[in-house]
C-alpha cells in the first residue's frame, strides 16, 4: 500500500469514529433521555463483560483453543461468588485465586 492510501484510511476511520461518538455526546448530550433508554443502558456492562470474557475461557488462544479446567473453574468461581456476594471485587479476587491457585495445587 502506498503512504497516501494508509493516511487516507487513517483519516477516514478517525472521522468515522469521531462522528459515531459525537452522535451520542454532541447531539444527545443536552437532552433528557427517555426512561426506557436509561433502563436499557443499565444492562450494557452486564452484557459486554461476559461477551469479552467468554471466548477467553472457552477457546483460549494460549493452548490452541482447547478449554482447560483451570479457566473453567475460575469462571465458575467468579460467577458463583459474584452471584452470592454481589461484590465485584470479591468475585474477581475469587476468580484470580482459582485461576492461579488451581494449577499450582494440581501440579
Amino acid at each position: 500500500m502506498s503512504d497516501l492510501t494508509v493516511w487516507a484510511v487513517i483519516i477516514v476511520l478517525g472521522i468515522g469514529t469521531f462522528l459515531i461518538r459525537w452522535s451520542f455526546l454532541g447531539a444527545l448530550g443536552q437532552r433528557e433521555l427517555p426512561g426506557w433508554v436509561l433502563r436499557l443502558l443499565r444492562y450494557t456492562p452486564v452484557t459486554v463483560l461476559p461477551a469479552l470474557v467468554a471466548p477467553l475461557v472457552m477457546w483460549p488462544a494460549a493452548n490452541g483453543g482447547e478449554p482447560e479446567p483451570a479457566r473453567l473453574a475460575a469462571a465458575a468461581a467468579t460467577v458463583a461468588v459474584g452471584v452470592l456476594s454481589r461484590n465485584v471485587i470479591l468475585a474477581i479476587t475469587a476468580g484470580a485465586v482459582t485461576l492461579f491457585g488451581l494449577p499450582y495445587i494440581l501440579g
